[in-house]
């Protein structure tokens, strides 16, 4: 039993994650960190949630909702800003807690974080086809009930779009990081169009009494959640913080980035400083074109506001530019999840082969991984049950990065280097990203919990069967040696 214990703590050697992760080609600018930070935070969530949140939970005080997740959000992003900095390794918090604190606790974090990429793969996509469906609707263009619609929806099947989406988004990735960053610098610059174009236009259909009252008082919903008061306020922001979940997809990337000291702080914290932004912008315009009770179970709002606002092509404009720009998303995400994939396999937590990296230095089997369950769970799960889930992985790695901050600061500059980022009031800050966390997590619903549960089992069993027996942590000695020399020197 203690021989087991000691294995499950044992701290995986620094070296190790800067020998492993030599291969990956590092190609990453700050521009490109924040196309892909932006790119995925302003996903498919932008588009849907401010109008079903403030429908079901808070009425025109989604913007409070999107506010406090920001606050959260921002705690937790300093953190991780720190982390890349000193710890520039790919799998982000998978890697970083498996150094701080042992593997066994980074392997639950990195398994949380893989059931966070491949479900947000899933509801990007699903909410894209949704939005898809809807550009082409006034055009009398509809595809059969059987393959528009997720199982067990409106008789669908499977959600035959989404499943091209992710095939299609695949296909980017295989051609290699440097030009999926270019397709993704163009996307998210036609995405930021269409959303400042909604904001423009759609501020011209405000009508300020859809703002009163602007905190419903409170009554329960028919499922037993709350609407209205500061509790709908609180349940609001269990459901949208997936919104931000983008800027921990580029911490996944780190190994790949020029001067990851620099360029990681820059792009995760400012991605999160101009989508908070925009998140409140659209909130705004949209509780304010119409009554918040129009946009319930509605997963296009923003096209609808504006068609319903007789702005027409408008509409079909902006909603053919989001849709595009979704697509930045999934890129973002896929490679996240391929990356963390990768990590796995490095430290033979998983069979190697499956991180192998290919001829081009690509992790492609991890990224066929992706893509199948991005596939099978976007085209069969519908868009309102994938939402319910990602929070869930998320929220578990942002409080263990969170808490991994304090030996993170012990060990700099003894073995560890020193971060050139330095989150500000520490001791007191990451406590507090910490708890933000925490108090988001237990408002999640039953049907989150459970489920995130089940995967945490799988993740254990797995771990006792393969990964403890098998996982690789250090480097031989002589070659351990000549990188503290050279760091001497």
């Amino acid at each position: 039993m203690i021989k087991v214990l000691r294995k499950m703590n044992e701290k995986v050697d620094y070296h190790f994650y800067v020998s492993k992760d030599q291969s990956l080609k590092k190609t990453l600018t700050v521009r490109d960190l924040l196309a892909l930070g932006l790119g995925t935070i302003l996903s498919t969530s932008i588009f849907t949630l401010p109008g079903i949140v403030a429908a079901k939970y808070t009425g025109p005080a989604v913007v409070i909702s999107f506010i406090i997740a920001a606050i959260v959000a921002g705690l937790v992003a300093m953190n991780y800003a720190e982390m890349a900095s000193a710890l520039p390794f790919a799998g982000s918090a998978y890697s970083w807690v498996s150094v701080l604190f042992g593997k066994f606790w980074g392997w639950i974090v990195g398994w949380a974080l893989l059931a966070e990429y491949l479900i947000a793969v899933a509801f990007v996509a699903s909410g894209l086809s949704s939005n898809l469906q809807g550009l082409f609707a006034p055009l009398g263009w509809r595809l059969p009930n059987m393959f528009a619609f997720a199982l067990g929806v409106n008789g669908g099947v499977i959600d035959l779009l989404a499943v091209l989406v992710v095939a299609l988004v695949a296909g980017i990735l295989f051609l290699g990081d440097t030009k999926s960053s270019q397709v993704a610098k163009v996307l998210i610059i036609l995405k930021l169009l269409a959303i400042i174009t909604f904001i423009v236009v759609g501020a011209t259909a405000i009508k300020t009494q859809n703002y009163v009252p602007f905190i419903p008082k409170a009554r329960p919903n028919p499922d037993g959640s709350i609407f209205g008061g500061w509790q709908g306020i609180y349940a609001g922001v269990s459901t949208i913080f997936l919104s931000y979940i983008g800027f921990d997809s580029i911490a996944a990337n780190s190994a790949e980035a020029k001067n990851p000291q620099k360029t990681m702080p820059r792009g995760i914290i400012g991605s999160l400083l101009l989508a908070t932004g925009f998140f409140v912008g659209v909130s705004l315009v949209l509780v304010g074109m119409f009554k918040y009770t129009n946009y319930a179970n509605n997963a296009e709002p923003v096209g609808w506001a504006l068609r319903n606002s007789g702005h027409l092509w408008v509409a079909t404009v902006v909603q053919a530019v989001a849709v595009v720009g979704m697509l930045v998303a999934l890129i973002g995400m896929m490679m996240a999840g391929s990356r963390l994939i990768y990590s796995f396999g490095r430290d033979q937590m998983i069979p190697t082969k499956i991180g192998k990296l290919n001829r081009h230095n690509l992790p492609s089997n991890a990224l066929w991984i992706v893509t199948i369950f991005g596939i099978l769970l976007g085209g069969i799960f519908p868009f309102t049950f994938l939402a319910q889930l990602i929070s869930a992985g998320t929220l578990i790695s942002f409080m263990a990065v969170s808490l991994a901050m304090y030996p993170l600061r012990n060990r700099e500059g003894r073995n560890l280097p020193i971060a050139s980022y330095k989150e500000p009031f520490f001791p007191v800050l990451p406590i507090l990203g910490f708890l933000g966390s925490l108090a988001i997590f237990l408002a999640l619903s039953f049907d989150a919990k459970i489920y995130s549960l089940v995967w945490f089992i799988v993740g254990v069993i797995i771990y006792f069967s393969y990964g403890i027996r098998h996982a690789d942590s250090k480097l031989p000695p002589a070659e351990t040696t000549g990188k503290q020399r050279n760091e001497n020197s």
